[in-house]
């Protein structure tokens, strides 16, 4: 009963790859045909069925754009960068897109501090710095346990040396990989889909106008009240709008 059970499992799960494929195509072909919308209809049914792919979010953007919608290109580039970071294609696409927002926002200067962290912390994610912590840990166990089993001197303070020098580094790795997860914890970017849409200093519609965004604009949600956002800009300058206004990555 459960190999039966188990197959039937995986002829669905060919027949799911089998359909997407062909609405994948469908979509290429609609794209190549200029019928840009329709060809979205068809990759919108396979993001429906759960299943994401670099290049499916990729051509999204690209449909997306050739009708001017900057919101969803821009957003769609940006999923699509999420699973494929290091694509060019992806990369020079998004600039496009983003070129043709109408906002312009300069980001705040940066401290030597937080440049020197930023590039230290880019090399590994959090559970990078995690991984490495483990070997680290495991390497200053391993020689501290022999510097306290030997019985040369010069060797127990080679020993001694090298074990201060992966507890030094153990540190160092831990606290990047607590500092890395709260950055990741925190992070919580999103696209403007409103064409235009007034920023409030409080999250009702009747306070003041902070300032006015556009659609494409990437933001940091930074709190929620209800249906409202707290969001940041690059440059620094925070407000609320409405829930509905964007679309968190």
């Amino acid at each position: 009963m459960k190999k039966l059970l188990y197959i039937l499992i995986l002829f669905a799960s060919f027949t799911s790859i089998g359909q997407n494929n062909t609405l994948f195509d469908q979509g290429k072909e609609l794209y190549k045909n200029g019928k840009y919308q329709q060809a979205i209809n068809a990759w919108m049914q396979i993001l429906d069925k759960g299943e994401h792919s670099a290049e499916l979010y990729f051509n999204l953007g690209n449909a997306q754009y050739k009708l001017n919608h900057i919101g969803p290109s821009v957003y769609y580039y940006e999923k699509a960068l999420q699973l494929s970071p290091n694509d060019s294609d992806i990369k020079n696409n998004l600039a496009f897109a983003e070129n043709a927002r109408i906002d312009s926002i300069e980001p705040l200067p940066k401290t030597v501090f937080s440049k020197w962290y930023q590039s230290v912390a880019g090399l590994f994610t959090f559970n990078g710095w995690a991984v490495l912590a483990v070997v680290l840990s495991l390497l200053f166990v391993t020689l501290f346990l022999l510097y306290y089993f030997s019985y040369s001197e010069k060797r127990k303070r080679l020993l001694f040396v090298g074990s201060m020098f992966f507890g030094l580094f153990l540190i160092a790795s831990l606290t990047m990989a607590f500092l890395t997860y709260g950055d990741y914890t925190k992070n919580q970017p999103a696209i403007i889909f409103a064409s235009e849409i007034e920023v409030k200093t409080a999250p009702t519609m009747g306070s003041d106008i902070a300032f006015t965004l556009h659609e494409g604009t990437k933001v940091q949600i930074s709190a929620q009240d209800g249906n409202w956002f707290r969001i940041t800009l690059a440059d620094g300058k925070d407000g609320w709008i409405p829930a509905t206004d964007l679309k968190q990555l």
